[in-house]
């Protein structure tokens, strides 16, 4: 048996049809698999991780987050690299900024404007 298989193994390829048919159409079908690649896989999680980046660049002291380890909190302090957050009653940490943590819907929701609100006015 083993015999039989070692000429097949052997035998050398039937000679490709020469012009332009084998080797450029299997690079055009690359290109075209390297494209779908980078339009539905790459770009989105750049565009993705470009709002995430601006979401936590617009983080400031008041608001509520929770870490990527699940910790829930308030800032209370904005450094360059890192937040301090609140946890509970004199209870602060300090987390790197990449450790807040935003779902879907939080990074498609438009900053709200922070508006003073004007002092309530007597009526007579």
């Amino acid at each position: 048996m083993m015999n039989m298989l070692l000429p097949m193994l052997d035998a050398t390829p039937a000679a490709a049809p020469s012009g332009m048919g084998g080797g450029s159409s299997m690079l055009i079908f690359l290109l075209l698999m390297i494209l779908i690649f980078y339009f539905f896989m790459i770009r989105p999680q750049q565009k993705k991780q470009k709002k995430i980046e601006e979401a936590r660049n617009n983080l400031q002291r008041g608001d509520k987050v929770v870490t990527i380890g699940g910790i829930h909190g308030k800032i209370t302090d904005v450094k360059e690299n890192t937040f301090t957050i609140e946890i509970a009653h004199d209870v602060r940490i300090d987390v790197d900024k990449a450790a807040i943590s935003f779902n879907e819907a939080a990074l498609n929701q438009k900053p709200a404007k922070k508006e003073e609100t004007p002092e309530k006015k007597d009526n007579e």
